[in-house]
């Protein structure tokens, strides 16, 4: 696995895991560890296999979910979350 210089390890793998939640937009990754959308991308092209990287991208590319302003809902958020 590829470590970005600016993050630990869990840091990475976290940011990984929101970004492959379907609820989780890229604002609340932004908000908690100052990592905009182009950065996430980044870190999964980095840190993934190609292959998983090309679903990701699919599967997260023009989602209304993963953008915050574009998403019809709002979540509940736990006092625990940044």
């Amino acid at each position: 696995m590829v470590v970005d210089l600016d993050f630990k390890k869990e840091d990475i793998n976290r940011i990984i895991e929101m970004a492959w939640e379907d609820r989780t937009p890229f604002e609340a990754i932004e908000y908690q560890f100052g990592l905009k959308e182009n950065g996430v991308r980044k870190i999964m092209r980095s840190n993934l296999k190609r292959g998983s990287f090309e679903l990701w991208r699919k599967r997260v590319k023009g989602r209304k979910t993963k953008h915050r302003s574009t998403s019809p809902a709002t979540r509940f958020k736990s006092a625990d979350q940044k």
